[in-house]
């Protein structure tokens, strides 16, 4: 993985952490991770960050990143999503404020800490290989079925964790998420 990337996504959850926010990485450093190797140009973070750590949050970080305040309060009121770009290296961070739901409360249940880097040693909480499968089937559903990037990193993780992937969760999260065929197609290809 890109230590810068790592490097900057860490810095952010480790200010998330201090101010005791539940949060998960998912997107490419996730799959990236679990599955095959690619460059990214941003990372995603999943948060439950509220309005009450706002000030908190951004007096941490705007000395090093980019961040608007208003466009992070709003995010946080409508349950969406902002970014943050780190100054020095222009790398974006996507925060992902969830909105209630028993998928994302499994998700949050089965994150868990990760070595991104062993030298130097960084570790944060991940989505489980199983999360990020699903989460990446439904971008993949909600961007038309048509983002190869997006399959390449379903293909890659079901690739790499084959043998070790919890296929009773897996089948029984496709089924609710209404990503059933793409969970078949994807195991099929990966035969």
């Amino acid at each position: 993985m890109q230590l810068d990337a790592i490097m900057v996504t860490v810095r952010v959850t480790e200010v998330l952490e201090r101010l005791g926010v539940p949060y998960f990485i998912g997107g490419s450093l996730a799959s990236t991770l679990y599955g095959m190797v690619r460059t990214t140009q941003d990372s995603d973070i999943i948060a439950n960050l509220r309005l009450e750590h706002l000030p908190s949050f951004v007096q941490a970080l705007e000395g090093e990143f980019y961040v608007d305040d208003e466009m992070i309060a709003n995010a946080i009121t409508r349950r969406s999503s902002f970014n943050i770009i780190h100054s020095e290296s222009m790398f974006k961070v996507d925060v992902f404020i969830p909105r209630e739901g028993n998928f994302i409360q499994m998700q949050f249940a089965r994150a868990r800490m990760e070595t991104l880097s062993s030298s130097p040693e960084i570790a944060a909480m991940v989505a489980s290989p199983e999360d990020i499968l699903l989460a990446k089937m439904q971008w993949y559903r909600l961007g038309g079925d048509v983002s190869e990037r997006q399959w390449r990193d379903v293909l890659g993780v079901l690739k790499v964790q084959t043998g070790v992937l919890d296929m009773g969760y897996l089948h029984h999260w496709a089924a609710e998420l209404k990503v059933t065929d793409l969970l078949q197609r994807a195991l099929k290809e990966n035969e």
